[in-house]
């Protein structure tokens, strides 16, 4: 009798802990993907800027065509994009377009000076720093998850029961050569 108690014991704690590992690894799971739809919203919000944008660059430099056209063309690779690698991907092609863009400012004085183009470029500012902020939370729940599901003894149930491991959102390599690069300096 006592040995019949010891095995159902045993058999309760095996049961408990593997819905405790199962829960567990699905709110790991949840949580990594609305960490991604909190960059979608932050995307879909830049997105909508950058035509706003383009039309105030267009009214003081309508003849740097290639670069305007570059801007709208990366904006609507990165609006089809899915999954976090093709997201990665267009996104950073996008920000190299941005990047051009902003440059343009530079070259025109009265384009640098003009109130609408300096709200949208302080807009694209803030919205650019809290997807960076997204894009981290967004990582860190997806190495989370992917640790979880890959640890001892829960990777014996993550894959019988189809935990898949997610990928991280990666702004790419030439995004990455241009944040590694020497900071601007700045001259009074």
């Amino acid at each position: 009798m006592s040995t019949s108690l010891v095995i159902l014991l045993i058999l309760v704690a095996l049961v408990l802990w593997a819905i405790g590992a199962y829960n567990g690894l699905v709110a790991m799971r949840q949580r990594a993907r609305q960490a991604f739809a909190d960059i979608d919203v932050q995307l879909k919000q830049r997105h909508d800027l950058i035509p706003n944008l383009v039309e105030t660059v267009k009214g003081y430099a309508s003849h740097e065509k290639e670069t305007l056209d570059a801007v709208i063309k990366a904006r609507n690779s990165a609006v089809s994009a899915t999954g976090a690698p093709a997201q990665g991907q267009a996104e950073a092609q996008l920000s190299g377009a941005l990047g051009r863009l902003i440059a343009l400012s530079e070259a025109y004085p009265d384009l640098k000076a003009n109130t609408n183009f300096q709200q949208l470029q302080g807009e694209l500012s803030d919205i650019e720093n809290k997807l960076s902020a997204a894009r981290r939370f967004f990582n860190n729940a997806v190495g989370e998850y992917n640790a979880g599901i890959e640890s001892f003894p829960a990777v014996l149930l993550a894959r019988n029961f189809g935990f898949q491991a997610m990928t991280m959102f990666d702004v790419g390599e030439d995004t990455r050569k241009t944040l590694d690069a020497a900071p601007p300096q700045v001259k009074f």
